[in-house]
């Protein structure tokens, strides 16, 4: 457990563009008792976050270091264009890197995409965040390549998106530390990974097979019919002889009756 015993809970970590909310709502339904706290860093912090132990598990974007992380890769995003409402590239539904040639790309610092070459003509220096390249687009010095997620976050009025088909994509996963895989970061993988409370491999849900196992294993004992109550088979043998007797009794009676004289 992370924290004292006295007081545990659990610490999650997520980048941005990342929901966790649906997750978190199920880890309060289940375990009401352990608080979870929820951190948010951009993707560059996350992989030191959770190195130094800040952070029991985090919502991260691939790739990380798998020497030290465990990770469960969960989706992979929808690459788009960032562009202004009124730019040419909006007349398709989508469009392809070949199309972003003669375009001023911003390619920030915080980037996430693994681009071996990004595409379009280079912009004159690189903006530190994502948030700043969207303001520059929206003064319409050039255009921006990103997750879906990213370009829903930083949504302006003025602006819209276009799906890229042959760019890289981003996937999020969970990632841990794998030498701190502990009970509470067990729970919540079951969670995200969308198993039941009663399913066999929550850690409640096995204490509840053993114990009706254990149950099972126990030799039965015979039950004896209650005091006065006979049992089906006890009723049938009591029928048979009370009918027996009665026809016993109406033979004699027939035998010892006096005949009429004619």
């Amino acid at each position: 457990m992370t924290g004292s015993e006295e007081t545990p809970s659990f610490r999650l970590a997520y980048v941005p563009g990342v929901t966790p909310a649906k997750w978190v709502r199920i880890w309060n339904e289940r375990l009401p008792d352990i608080p979870l706290t929820l951190h948010q860093v951009t993707a560059a912090e996350a992989p030191e976050l959770l190195r130094a132990g800040d952070a029991d598990a985090g919502f991260v974007r691939l790739p990380v270091d798998r020497t030290l992380f465990s990770a469960i890769p969960l989706y992979s995003e929808t690459t788009v264009v960032v562009v202004p409402k009124d730019h040419v590239i909006t007349a398709a539904e989508e469009v392809t890197v070949a199309d972003l040639a003669d375009e001023v790309l911003f390619h920030p610092l915080d980037d996430v995409l693994d681009w071996d070459a990004p595409p379009g003509e280079p912009a004159f220096e690189r903006p530190a965040t994502t948030e700043d390249a969207v303001e520059l687009v929206a003064a319409g010095v050039g255009l921006l390549v990103v997750p879906q997620s990213l370009a829903r976050l930083h949504h302006r009025r003025d602006l819209t998106y276009r799906p890229l088909t042959d760019a890289p994509q981003s996937t999020v996963a969970l990632s841990w530390p794998e030498e701190a895989t502990t009970e509470l970061v067990e729970d919540f993988i079951g969670i995200v990974r969308g198993r039941t409370v009663n399913s066999t491999r929550g850690r409640q849900a096995a204490q509840s097979a053993q114990a009706a196992q254990g149950s099972q294993d126990k030799p039965k004992r015979a039950q004896k019919p209650a005091a006065g109550k006979a049992t089906p088979a006890g009723r049938t043998a009591r029928a048979r002889a009370t009918g027996a007797q009665s026809a016993k009794s109406a033979k004699s009676a027939k035998r010892g009756k006096p005949r009429r004289r004619s």
